[in-house]
């Protein structure tokens, strides 16, 4: 079930009317239908995938428990174990196992060794599965470092695992944030339900009118790159960095605003990445959940910055390119995590990736120091670049669009297939750049304006745009699905 769909809409309402209702009889009967529910929004794709979450939810409640109890240290890791090779054996086979078949198939090849590739499966990606192993692995960790007790209640463990809203996108959720929140008593608070509505208005502004609206241009530019000038190309890789943003990150504000409705506070997972003065600060911005879950999980367990500048140097290869292969079987994802590895190192070389921690942009005046914009663009420029590899389908695609792009210095008017109006995408996006820039000290209040008349006509024009912009006969799923 998408956000963006009527079924939704539909879905919404019942569930939140139903949960509040029993939130006066029984907590025990209000996260059971968070579970019921839950399964419901993931089994609408496909019911059998459904058999997977239950699997991983079943296998790290009782390693959780395992590990609480265990006599020693040693069995203690025995347990652990069960989960890391069950969590990551389920990504693996589903995600990953073809393409080790095809890498494998096409190394003997590239070496005059005929292999037929007779061992590849018609697996389907189930949806969502890169973010539950990941959160219930992530379970397991904690209780066996020690920072968390194990979930008795298998009901309240089972809606942690599978919460609707942040169940196929994310945020990837820690247990230490949302099990207190499922296992504890909610009340209704009429603020908190508002200031969820209206993220989920603004995280729908992003998806529809951003991120849908560029779609056709980006895989029409895209795929006909060899066609085009660089100026188009230009184009392309820009309004792919707006489409992915706005897709990403309008799923993120649809989910932590749903789950707002129904008393429960999830983690942000994008501070305005694309105002950021380096790579660093970005990493700090975009998809927060994943970023800190390699810190915590594979960055700092692996010496992190403590042993000197080779080793820390090593962690952020591995931990790019590791996060690169996390979102999807294939080489350009591997690739593009190794150019932010490449484009981190340096920041770190001159002790600057954690220099923007606590400094707002735009701290001292209204618009950014001079100095300030530069480093912004420049960052933006870099990061646009590696977004070609992330959108190409292979390498040589993703190197053939650069190797034009940086050759082929002309300029043409693109003109869409369908007659689309450059111009007005261009209105669009500069419109929206500027309002973020309005609201980037608050990724959570998207209408912060205290006049009601300012706010209301704010809400109408949004809503508005999401009518003239929402098209029934575009593929409307979030590009996050896929990971």
């Amino acid at each position: 079930m998408l956000f963006n769909s009527l079924e939704f809409f539909v879905f919404l309402p019942i569930v939140y009317f139903a949960y509040w209702f029993l939130n006066k009889r029984s907590l025990k009967l209000q996260n059971l239908l968070l579970l019921i529910a839950s399964y419901v929004f993931y089994g609408w794709w496909d019911y059998r995938f459904l058999s997977l979450i239950l699997f991983s939810t079943v296998v790290d409640y009782f390693v959780g428990l395992r590990i609480a109890n265990a006599p020693n240290q040693k069995t203690q890791r025995n347990y652990l174990w069960v989960s890391i090779i069950c969590n990551l054996g389920l990504l693996g086979f589903f995600k990953y196992y073809n393409f080790f078949v095809d890498s494998f198939v096409e190394t003997f090849s590239f070496f005059g060794h005929h292999i037929s590739n007779v061992w590849t499966l018609k697996i389907i990606l189930p949806v969502g599965i890169s973010f539950y192993t990941f959160q219930t692995l992530s379970y397991s960790l904690d209780i066996y470092r020690g920072k968390l007790k194990a979930a008795k209640d298998f009901v309240s463990f089972a809606a942690f695992v599978s919460f609707f809203p942040q169940l196929v996108a994310g945020p990837i959720e820690r247990a230490s944030n949302l099990m207190p929140q499922i296992s504890s008593k909610r009340k209704f608070n009429y603020e908190q339900a508002s200031d969820g509505l209206k993220l989920m208005l603004w995280g729908l502004v992003k998806k529809v009118v951003i991120a849908d609206s560029l779609a056709p241009i980006v895989d029409d530019i895209f795929t006909n790159a060899a066609d085009y000038p660089s100026s188009t190309l230009v184009l392309g890789a820009i309004f792919f960095g707006f489409q992915i943003y706005g897709d990403f990150s309008g799923y993120s504000d649809i989910a932590i605003g749903t789950s707002k409705l129904f008393g429960i506070e999830l983690m942000s997972n994008f501070k305005f990445p694309y105002f950021s003065r380096n790579v660093a600060e970005f990493w700090r911005r975009w998809h927060i959940s994943l970023s800190t879950w390699f810190r915590d999980y594979l960055y700092i367990p692996l010496g992190g910055s403590q042993r000197g500048m080779k080793t820390t140097i090593r962690n952020v290869f591995i931990i790019f390119v590791v996060s690169g292969f996390w979102h999807g079987a294939n080489w350009t994802f591997i690739v593009w995590g190794g150019l932010h590895a490449m484009l981190f190192v340096p920041v770190l070389l001159m002790g600057k990736n954690r220099k923007y921690v606590d400094k707002p942009i735009a701290s001292e005046s209204f618009f950014p120091r001079l100095n300030e914009f530069f480093k912004i663009l420049l960052t933006f420029i870099l990061i646009t670049i590696t977004w070609i590899f992330f959108r190409a389908q292979t390498i040589s695609e993703a190197l053939s669009y650069i190797v034009h792009l940086f050759s082929d210095f002309t300029y043409s008017p693109y003109m869409h297939p369908m007659g689309y109006r450059m111009v007005d995408y261009f209105i669009l996006l500069i419109i929206f750049i500027f309002y973020e820039y309005l609201i980037k000290n608050d990724e959570r209040t998207p209408f912060p304006f205290k006049n009601r008349i300012v706010r209301f006509l704010i809400y109408m024009v949004m809503i508005f745009g999401l009518l003239m912009f929402y098209d029934s006969g575009l593929d409307r799923s979030f590009i996050y699905f896929q990971f």
